[in-house]
């Protein structure tokens, strides 16, 4: 039966494991008192052996990681052939491209070697801890301080921060995180622990048995680091599958174009040269994925300045997408505290004997959990009683008892402990009905295994009450405003669960389900869709519920603080601990709240919004460019006729109309509602633009032939369209316009009166000639039917698109 050595530590067994350690982590025996641990001269001979439990991936990159990411990349590559090429012809005019690529890998370095910075210090208040014994002091260290052969203390909420063996003490333990089974297992004296798994009854104090690699957990990571296909959100990923197609087309389009210019227009190498690097430049998105991390670098480091710590970076996203969130009501709705208010006892029970009996059965009992702390402030014991067997709490019993002797005492919810068909006293039932929680304290027949036997006879009710925050209203509303639908999910009494909810003011509070009712999946699915509030949830139904709205196309963000909490946070989209929360739900979120307030939770669905909406835009701008380009080299070969552009000119096009622009924009203010596909919807944002440059430079072309231009007007007037075009999209990009804005535009035409006027010869610029004009007028004057027209064509294929029954149609994608 269960040890009670939490509050009485000299109560636990002596028993001794013979573990010792060899490099690398494995083991072989030696003797380790659970009672007495390492001492100070063994733990610096197992430090000095490597015998420390070291996570094997940090948590975040490195500088080198940072500056090697940013450096090696394939484009980068790209450009170092593409420079090789254009000295080899001894064009170095055309070079003007290299100072702005490396510019960009320098503010991609600096900014995400910040925003580490930033990070590391919040990170650094939050590394888990871990309760050892060394030297026969109980020691706070952290866990990757850990050596093997420590005796670590472990209690209720507690993750197993390294492989261990049970030597005092018995707990049940958790391992659905690593077998994906929801099963409460026992574990006494001698029995394995894996780290990664999680205490959720019962304290002991387990032996260290491997560290480092050699743990199972880091095993796994190992793994899971040699899979290439880690989850990533949906904007990164959309990023990764636009450059690898650009990717794939540049090397074969660049070698055809460098034939067809060279084998068929009978050109010099250095021209042919020339006009395939201007092409492939102007293919390659040279700044968006570094616009696209420098954004979230961004975030994140200003998140944890307002104390919300990041564990994954695409949970800022993810949860800017969210349609639907889950919260638990203690210590989300609610503080995370809580008071007895009342307590009676039951109808022909003796107050003092009542009080005296359930005193006795506390003092027993692990404050783990806010519920226990308040009973035991409540009903304080001199001196812990002596039990012959204690049976903790669990989120599936939902109550704990103990055994003195022949007597078995019970405290917990009343379905549990009396059955739904037992009345409760009116004045219980309505304090209920207010919100708060009640628990039936009695006397059972005995206690067998993790089950009480027998009928269980009331003796007392207790009243428990924790206030809700402040803030939570204002909270949800916000909430209900941008359509996101809050589900209330709690081990609670439905009942209590409703109250609380209708004070928070969340929308469909009164309506809420029994889930011990839902005994099927059918039942789940179809409660999951129709109710808001669920009441006596169990830590497998937690789960259910969230694979049953996912199941239904949701975006699920879980909120949750408790043991019972995280099987359902691994599963959700987007998983939100708070700090003063267990170790095990911290350890598996994506975000955590680092002052355990749920009222800034807004601010992160801003800032995902902020950085969606604005790269989605920025990356249009990108995509314009790319588009153009690809398919003017395919009409060049296509229609045998030189392409228009020379590098340095790309240069100045991007610059003025892409570069500038789609940086400090990236940076704006963005709160609109998060709608369909990223990829989706940058493609429909880009293709009128990129349309009307093919068809005005299509025009150019044409015209240039007729007219019998030399090539430095054709390049001059083609890239002059191009910028004009360009300056339209950026126009309706910056709507409305803001002080910001003005600015950002403003700098842009600043920017091209430098390029044109000052330095014309550094981009490859000359004064046209008078039907150089005369072309560059012409068709100037079309490019605002144009652009109006491709918008026009390219918006009713939008809408027919979304119409179309299939994923995207859907609000958002997971």
């Amino acid at each position: 039966m269960w040890a009670s050595f939490h509050k009485n530590p000299a109560g636990m067994k002596n028993d001794k494991i013979r573990v010792t350690s060899q490099k690398g982590g494995s083991q072989m025996p030696q003797q380790v008192d659970p009672n007495q641990g390492l001492s100070a001269a063994q733990v610096a001979q197992r430090q000095a052996a490597g015998q420390v439990n070291q996570a094997v991936a940090p948590p975040v990159r490195t500088v080198k990681q940072i500056i090697s990411a940013n450096v090696f990349t394939y484009f980068n590559l790209i450009f170092v052939v593409l420079t090789v090429l254009l000295c080899v012809v001894q064009s170095f005019r055309n070079l003007t491209f290299l100072p702005i690529i490396i510019a960009n890998t320098l503010i991609g370095i600096f900014q995400e070697v910040r925003a580490k910075k930033i990070l590391d210090e919040l990170t650094m208040l939050n590394v888990p801890h871990a309760t050892v014994i060394r030297g026969g002091q109980r020691q706070q260290i952290a866990v990757d301080q850990l050596v093997l052969d420590d005796i670590v203390v472990y209690q209720t909420g507690d993750q197993i921060a390294a492989d261990a063996k049970v030597s005092a003490g018995e707990v049940l333990v958790n391992e659905a995180l690593l077998t994906g089974e929801a099963d409460e297992i026992k574990k006494s004296v001698g029995t394995a622990l894996m780290s990664g798994s999680f205490v959720v009854a019962g304290a002991c104090r387990a032996q260290v048995t491997a560290v480092g690699a050699a743990a199972y957990i880091n095993q796994l990571t190992l793994a899971a680091k040699a899979t290439p296909h880690a989850e990533q959100s949906e904007m990164i990923r959309s990023l990764d599958q636009l450059i690898k197609v650009i990717g794939v087309a540049l090397v074969p389009l660049g070698i055809l174009l460098v034939w067809q210019g060279w084998a068929v227009n009978h050109e010099s190498l250095h021209d042919s040269i020339t006009s395939m690097v201007a092409a492939i430049l102007g293919m390659i998105p040279e700044g968006l994925y570094l616009l696209a991390s420098v954004a979230l670098a961004v975030s994140a480091s200003r998140l944890a300045k307002q104390r919300v710590l990041l564990h994954e970076m695409k949970s800022i996203e993810t949860l800017a997408r969210v349609d639907t969130l889950c919260v638990d009501k203690t210590g989300t709705i609610t503080e995370n505290t809580m008071q007895v208010t009342a307590w009676q006892p039951a109808a022909g029970q003796n107050r003092e004997t009542v009080q005296a009996q359930m005193t006795q059965l506390l003092s027993v009992l692990a404050p783990d959990n806010s519920t226990m702390q308040a009973l035991q402030a409540a009903f304080p014991a001199p001196q812990p009683a002596q039990a012959t067997a204690v049976l903790p709490f669990t989120s599936r019993n939902k109550y704990s008892a103990a055994q003195f002797g022949a007597t078995t005492y019970v405290i917990g919810a009343p379905e549990f402990v009396l059955g739904n068909s037992v009345a409760l006293p009116p004045a219980v039932a309505a304090a209920r009905e207010r919100g708060q929680r009640v628990l039936v304290f009695g006397q059972a027949a005995g206690l067998q295994a993790t089950q009480l036997q027998g009928p269980v006879t009331p003796l007392a009710y207790v009243q428990l009450t924790n206030p809700v925050r402040p803030q939570a209203p204002q909270t949800f509303a916000y909430f209900r405003q941008q359509g996101v639908a809050v589900k209330v999910i709690s081990g609670d009494n439905p009942a209590t669960v409703a109250a609380v909810a209708q004070a928070a003011q969340i929308k469909g509070a009164a309506d809420f389900v029994d889930a011990t009712t839902l005994r099927t999946p059918a039942a789940l699915q179809a409660a999951a869709a129709k109710h808001t509030v669920f009441g006596r949830v169990t830590p497998e139904q937690k789960r259910q519920l969230i694979q049953a709205l996912q199941a239904q196309g949701h975006t699920v963000a879980m909120t949750g603080d408790g043991v019972n909490d995280v099987l359902a946070l691994k599963d959700a989209d987007c998983s939100i601990a708070m700090a003063s929360g267990s170790e095990a739900a911290i350890h598996v979120a994506q975000v955590v709240l680092l002052d355990s307030d749920f009222a800034c939770l807004p601010a992160v669905v801003l800032e995902g919004r902020r950085v969606v909406n604005n790269i989605q835009q920025s990356a249009s701008l990108f995509l314009v460019k790319n588009l153009f380009s690809f398919l003017m080299a395919l009409l060049a070969v296509a229609f045998i006729f030189t392409y228009p552009l020379k590098p340095a000119q790309v240069s100045l096009w991007g610059l003025v109309t892409i570069g500038l622009p789609g940086f400090f924009l990236a940076l704006q203010p963005n709160h609109e509602r998060l709608r369909g596909h990223f990829l989706t919807n940058v493609m429909f944002l880009a293709l009128p633009g990129g349309l009307t440059d093919v068809i005005v430079v299509g025009m150019m072309v044409a015209l240039a032939q007729v007219f019998n231009l030399t090539y430095a007007d054709y390049s001059t007037v083609a890239v002059l369209l191009l910028i004009l075009v360009g300056l339209r999209v950026l126009y309706r990009t910056c709507q409305p316009f803001d002080r910001v804005r003005r600015l950002i535009y403003a700098g842009c035409l600043l920017a091209l009166a430098g390029g044109s006027l000052a330095t014309p010869w550094l981009f490859g610029l000359t004064w046209p000639s008078l039907r150089g004009w005369a072309i560059l007028g012409l068709v100037a004057l079309t490019t605002g039917p144009i652009l109006h027209g491709t918008t026009w064509v390219v918006s009713r294929v939008e809408k027919w698109y979304h119409h179309q029954p299939g994923p995207s149609s859907h609000f958002s994608s997971r």
